[in-house]
């Protein structure tokens, strides 16, 4: 199941979500095409989450800076695409509900609450964290509690066959959700960690869905 596009028209232009997107595509390009190479910049400007718990100077304020720059960061194309294809169904109308300014708050303070998120889930991890996941989790919360009702457009495969079926937000997020908190369990009894950070999924998305009326401002609900 892949969401492409929602029914949900927004009032105002989304200058910011489309800068994020720009912005996260630049970063991209340049982790594939510098000389260091991708690996390098990973462990250099990801978030590491025994770091973030160690409250030595010795790893303040570079281990939460890092917060910021893993945000942006990818570890491949499909990791990429896949972040920008849900920022940018689910992120406009978010934005337009928020303000611009407020979104921007918004999805850096998921993006925080995500990695902390990750690394209370896994204390002892030294790999890196990247991506702008947790962040767009928050989004995904907020959409659900907002536009419930809102029709998704999503391919659905059939084994060689593909229909494209117009299906509401609170089944395609809600499927989502479903597996991010199946794979985080199934994480947990695994001997080895897995590439990818389910916890801070599931701390953004949690808290996209119980903060986002405080984000919401007042006059919107009249």
């Amino acid at each position: 199941m892949i969401p492409f596009k929602d029914e949900n028209p927004s009032r105002t232009f989304p200058f910011i979500t489309i800068g994020l997107i720009v912005i996260n595509t630049i970063v991209f390009l340049i982790e594939l095409f510098h000389p260091a190479g991708m690996q390098v910049l990973v462990y250099r400007y990801g978030a590491i989450p025994r770091n973030l718990l160690d409250f030595s100077a010795q790893h303040l304020p570079s281990a939460y800076l890092r917060i910021f720059s893993s945000m942006f960061m990818h570890g491949g194309f499909f990791h990429i695409i896949g972040n920008m294809l849900y920022l940018w169904i689910f992120g406009n109308n978010i934005e337009d509900r928020l303000g611009h300014y407020r979104f921007i708050g918004f999805y850096l303070t998921s993006g925080v609450v995500a990695a902390m998120a990750h690394a209370v889930s896994a204390p002892s991890s030294e790999i890196p964290m990247i991506g702008a996941s947790g962040a767009i989790a928050g989004i995904l919360g907020a959409y659900l509690l907002l536009y419930p009702r809102a029709r998704i457009h999503t391919l659905i495969f059939f084994g060689f066959f593909i229909e494209i079926i117009r299906i509401p937000a609170f089944v395609v997020i809600g499927f989502w959700g479903i597996i991010q908190i199946f794979n985080g369990i199934m994480s947990k009894g695994l001997m080895a960690e897995t590439g990818v950070a389910w916890f801070a999924h599931i701390g953004g998305f949690l808290f996209g869905l119980l903060s986002i009326k405080l984000w919401v401002p007042k006059r919107r609900f009249r």
